[in-house]
């Protein structure tokens, strides 16, 4: 790994790539034309075509029916993603990706993105000091980095259309980590229907539904993705919570996560950096009646008073008995295949319904609602929840939930919904709102193709080497320059000492040869052949 001082050596030449809105398709050209197919630099193409890394593609969408839960049409920019800004996007080839097909898949590096390599997500407990350090440091640092590449919407489309097919771009700068903030928000956000407080509230493109599960393990995957260029470290994972049987905020110390403030109970500790953060689009009352959208201004502190929360909503923190539970659960989607299906692997592991029963529980929240709900800041509102980079440990954790069921169903993606499931949800339906576009349906699938493990699910040896062997080795490649000093210096004492000691006999037995009370006797009474053969001295 890099230390973070090379880190931001490397940052001033590393080419930064974030899904939603890139920067070259941002202009009046652009978005007049709908057509988002930037140059690769490599060989000054569009998609790269040239170089056979991809091409230009028209956008066509699945018409397959939605559910009934959203029953209006042309009303939000997200409906038939991303026809509403673009019809044409690049397609990469082979194990190409990003927005012109400059970046490799998931679990493919190199300048070809020929080599393939499978990371390891680890327990945040099992991670040395300098590795957690390390961690928060690059959290930090995506926080005050802004996105070189990509910018965040703050009008719908409609508002930035003029008259006579004039267009005004309305966008804005935005760091890399509130970059994943604002996606969070947008794909959740309420619609709006036109008039001030005319909204649509039953609608979110990536929760309450089938593609809770692969939307996220997606948006982790690209938070990664992006954590690694910006820093250099190639070798980063997200780490991970494992909460069952926890029974208060485990990671909420300064070494971790932030401690609670010893004078506002609602606030971060001054100790942890986290303090300092501001928190951006948890103000969706105020959005709705401007009729906009989230535009990343700052908008206060971090909030967090972990267990301060409705007893009412949240009995308890998941158990490993609830988690064994869930994952003997079947059926990935069930009933009505939003919050109110019963016995459905998805929703019981969202939240929404109980895991002892796997019957849905209104009014409610279980499993990994139940974290979001139990740490009672900013974390507990939907849209916001990101703002909270306990966020991502906790749905690392979700999401490995998620790859023990897949690997002990073994599901056919025909078990995946095709049709009828909430607007957002189908099978065929691009994850709102990202740049490339990716299908739902194909991240209903394993880790291990998409290139990363988690430590806890290897076999024992592989785990060992993980959790125990790497750990230790890093710690001693760190202080090796210590040790090398240590044995240096040690080496040099035991000479000095070595000299003196071997000085004093000397001088001694000079003396005692000078001395007038005659010759030394040999220590033992033998004939001098056996004197001479078995002569022995005493140092």
């Amino acid at each position: 790994m890099l230390s973070l001082p090379h880190s931001l050596l490397l940052l001033l030449s590393v080419h930064l790539s974030v899904q939603q809105f890139p920067r070259p398709c941002t202009t009046p050209e652009a978005l007049t034309s709908r057509l988002c197919c930037p140059q690769w630099p490599g060989d000054g193409s569009a998609c790269g075509a040239r170089s056979g890394r991809g091409f230009c593609q028209q956008v066509t969408v699945s018409d397959l029916p939605d559910g009934p839960q959203y029953p209006h049409s042309g009303m939000d920019d997200r409906e038939r993603w991303p026809l509403a800004f673009y019809n044409w996007t690049c397609q990469c080839a082979g194990n190409f990706m990003g927005y012109d097909c400059s970046e490799c898949k998931f679990g493919y590096f190199g300048p070809t993105c020929a080599e393939r390599r499978e990371s390891v997500r680890r327990n945040i407990f099992s991670l040395s000091v300098t590795e957690r350090q390390r961690f928060i440091s690059y959290l930090n640092l995506a926080k005050n980095t802004i996105s070189s590449d990509y910018v965040i919407a703050t009008a719908t489309r409609a508002q930035m259309d003029g008259a006579n097919g004039t267009v005004t771009p309305m966008f804005s700068n935005v760091s890399v980590y509130d970059l994943f903030v604002w996606m969070h928000y947008y794909v959740s956000r309420d619609t709006l229907l036109g008039g001030p407080g005319n909204i649509w509230q039953d609608v979110d493109f990536a929760h309450e539904a089938a593609a809770f599960l692969p939307w996220h393990r997606v948006f982790l995957l690209f938070w990664e993705h992006e954590i690694r260029k910006l820093t250099g470290d190639f070798n980063f994972t997200i780490p991970y919570w494992d909460w069952r049987d926890a029974t208060d905020c485990q990671v909420c110390t300064d070494e971790l996560m932030g401690a609670q403030s010893p004078l506002d109970p609602n606030l971060i500790s001054p100790a942890s950096v986290f303090s300092s953060w501001k928190v951006i689009c948890t103000l969706p009352e105020i959005y709705n009646a401007r009729e906009t959208v989230c535009d990343g201004a700052g908008e206060g502190p971090l909030l967090r008073n972990p267990g301060n929360h409705d007893p009412n909503r949240v009995r308890r923190l998941p158990t490993s008995a609830d988690v064994e539970f869930v994952l003997g659960l079947t059926d990935y989607e069930t009933g009505s295949l939003d919050r109110r299906a019963n016995m459905s692997f998805r929703n019981t592991l969202e939240g929404f319904a109980s895991p002892e029963t796997g019957m849905a529980v209104p009014g409610q929240s279980t499993m990994h609602n139940a974290l979001h709900v139990f740490m009672n800041g900013s974390m507990s509102s939907v849209q916001g929840s990101a703002n909270d980079p306990i966020f991502l440990l906790h749905h690392a954790f979700i999401d490995s939930i998620f790859e023990r069921w897949l690997r002990k169903h073994q599901p056919p993606r025909t078990l995946y919904p095709e049709s009828k499931a909430p607007i957002g949800h189908n099978d065929g339906y691009y994850m709102v709102p990202f740049i490339p576009l990716y299908r739902n349906g194909d991240y209903f699938l394993g880790t291990k193709v998409l290139g990363y493990e988690y430590a806890y699910l290897l076999d024992p040896s592989q785990r060992f080497m993980q959790e125990f062997l790497t750990p230790y080795l890093q710690h001693v490649q760190q202080i090796w320059p210590w040790l090398v000093g240590a044995g240096v210096l040690g080496a040099v004492l035991a000479a000095i000492i070595t000299t003196l000691i071997i000085f004093t006999c000397y001088r001694g037995a000079k003396n005692q040869k000078r001395s007038p009370y005659g010759e030394r006797q040999p220590l033992l009474h033998s004939s001098d052949e056996e004197a001479t053969a078995s002569y022995q001295t005493t140092l």
